[in-house]
C-alpha cells in the first residue's frame, strides 16, 4: 500500500458488487459484512479501500479510469452477447438498457476528471 498516493483508484473488479451485496445483506438478514481494508485498484496497487470510488468523477488516478472505462465497454459487451441466450427471461428492452447504461459509464471514465 503506498501511504502517499493521493489518487482516487477504482477497485479492479470493475463493475463491482461488494457494496450492493453488502447492502442486500444487511437489510434481509441485518448482518453486516466488514469491508476490506485495502484492495488491488485497476492500475494494479493495493490501495486503501477507502481511497476507491465507483463514480467516475471521483476517479483521478488515470490508469484507473483507463481500466474501468474498458471493463465496463466489456461488461456491456457481456450483457449484448448474453441476451439472446435460450432460457433468459430477460426481455430485450432491458438487456439493451443494461448495456446502454454500461457504455455510458464507460463514456464517463474516458473523459478526463
Amino acid at each position: 500500500m503506498n501511504d502517499g498516493d493521493p489518487h482516487i483508484h477504482v477497485e479492479a473488479s470493475v463493475p463491482s458488487t461488494r457494496a450492493a451485496v453488502r447492502n442486500l445483506t444487511a437489510s434481509v438478514f441485518g448482518l453486516v459484512g466488514e469491508l476490506p481494508t485495502e484492495v488491488t485498484a485497476g492500475c494494479g496497487k493495493r490501495v486503501p479501500y477507502a481511497m476507491t470510488s465507483t463514480r467516475p468523477e471521483s476517479v483521478t488516478c488515470l490508469a484507473c479510469r483507463e481500466h474501468a472505462h474498458t471493463q465496463h465497454l466489456r461488461f456491456a459487451e457481456q450483457i449484448v452477447t448474453m441476451g439472446p441466450t435460450p432460457g433468459i427471461t430477460i426481455p430485450a428492452t432491458d438487456i439493451a438498457r443494461a448495456a446502454a447504461e454500461h457504455r455510458a459509464i464507460a463514456r464517463r471514465f474516458a473523459d478526463p476528471a
